[in-house]
């Protein structure tokens, strides 16, 4: 095995469904030029390690501040070009998304639709296949765009294989931990807010309320609020749910959803966590307008105290950026399995060809495939 780092290692020993999948996609995969967005941690480096391994030439960037340098020096010993560091700013992102792009890709694994709508606004090389998209923010993204995409683009996050086991438990379990790692502070009997109950915001709930939280809810869609009832939190209009919360989870992938009116129902003390992918959720410019000073209660950034004109204080955990990767390890291994094995398997459906020139699903023979491997593996 190449040289690499321990975490990595560890990561790859516990994904047999990517290992299995890379393995086999090999003659598809060998000798493409990669361009590649996705968090660099433990679990997209083993991914990045088996890639390399099956011939593929790969070109690797992140997302402002969840970036583990350690690992990304590590691929970079195995000649991969990886052009992020954790303390990279938005302007910073914008140059690594261009540096990746030089390298004339032949297919892309985005996180965000940054990578895709960059290589979109430059125009797309004459070998250029088509490629894969993780989020759903990122799929709205090339969805509503008026560029003319003209290739296959599989949303990963469209599959319900990836939402029931790698949003939903995945996700409520790291974006707890990342809870407890940045804060300290107890959940049982705390009065928790969780702004969104689709899938990832779903997750989060139900862990809370499993380890004795009381949990409120507010989602605007009148489905997901009846199951968020019938899963026993309570549910009520933003204002309501932000008046009596102690800490709050933005899980909705839309931008501003936390702002003045918002800021202005929050209790003294309130501490505000980001879910989504995009620190957007929580309006820092309202916050900012509303702030008489700050106060730093570790390092800088990681636990912000805003203090408001009108004396209450609000607190925000790493300026509203995805807690379960800022301040913990990310979704857990075996649901990271599950997730790039879908994008493992995605990325040999766009090399084989035949897909349509549009922004999709993965396909349901993928999907059945992976599902039939994950009941053999668990049962």
């Amino acid at each position: 095995m190449p040289k690499t780092v321990a975490s990595t290692n560890w990561a790859r020993k516990h994904m047999p469904l990517t290992t299995h999948a890379v393995h086999e996609l090999q003659p598809l995969l060998s000798g493409k030029r990669l361009a590649m967005c996705l968090h660099v941690e433990p679990k997209t480096a083993a991914l990045v390690t088996l890639l390399v391994e099956a011939g593929m030439d790969v070109h690797l960037t992140g997302s402002p501040g969840t970036t583990h340098d350690d690992v990304a020096a590590g691929l970079r010993s195995l000649g991969v070009s990886v052009f992020t560091r954790r303390s990279d700013d938005e302007h910073d992102h914008v140059r690594n998304i261009a540096k990746v792009l030089e390298c004339d890709p032949d297919i892309t694994l985005d996180n965000g639709a940054d990578l895709t709508m960059s290589l979109l606004a430059s125009g797309t090389g004459a070998g250029y296949l088509g490629g894969t998209e993780e989020t759903t923010t990122g799929g709205l993204r090339l969805r509503e765009t008026a560029a003319v995409l003209g290739k296959p683009v599989v949303v990963i996050n469209d599959s319900p294989l990836k939402l029931m086991v790698e949003n939903e438990f995945g996700v409520g379990q790291s974006v707890v931990q990342g809870f407890l790692n940045a804060t300290n502070l107890m959940v049982p009997g705390t009065r928790a807010a969780v702004l969104g109950y689709g899938p990832c915001g779903k997750g989060v709930a139900d862990t809370l309320s499993k380890l004795g939280a009381r949990v409120s809810v507010c989602d605007t869609d009148p489905m997901r609020a009846l199951h968020a009832i019938l899963n026993g939190h309570q549910v009520g209009p933003v204002a309501e749910v932000l008046a009596n919360a102690q800490v709050v989870f933005t899980a909705t992938g839309h931008e501003g959803v936390i702002g003045a009116a918002e800021l202005a129902a929050l209790p003294d003390g309130a501490v505000l966590a980001g879910v989504g992918h995009f620190a957007w959720e929580i309006d820092k410019a309202a916050l900012l307008a509303a702030t008489r000073s700050t106060v730093e209660y570790a390092e800088p950034t990681r636990r912000t105290g805003y203090v408001l004109r009108d004396g209450r204080e609000i607190v925000l955990l790493d300026q509203g950026r995805m807690l379960n990767l800022t301040a913990a390890n990310g979704n857990s291994i075996q649901a990271m399995d599950l997730g790039l094995t879908l994008q493992a398997r995605s990325l040999g459906a766009v090399c084989a060809g035949g897909l349509a020139p549009e922004v999709q699903p993965v396909p349901s023979d993928v999907e059945r495939r992976i599902a039939t491997d994950l009941v053999g593996l668990l049962a």
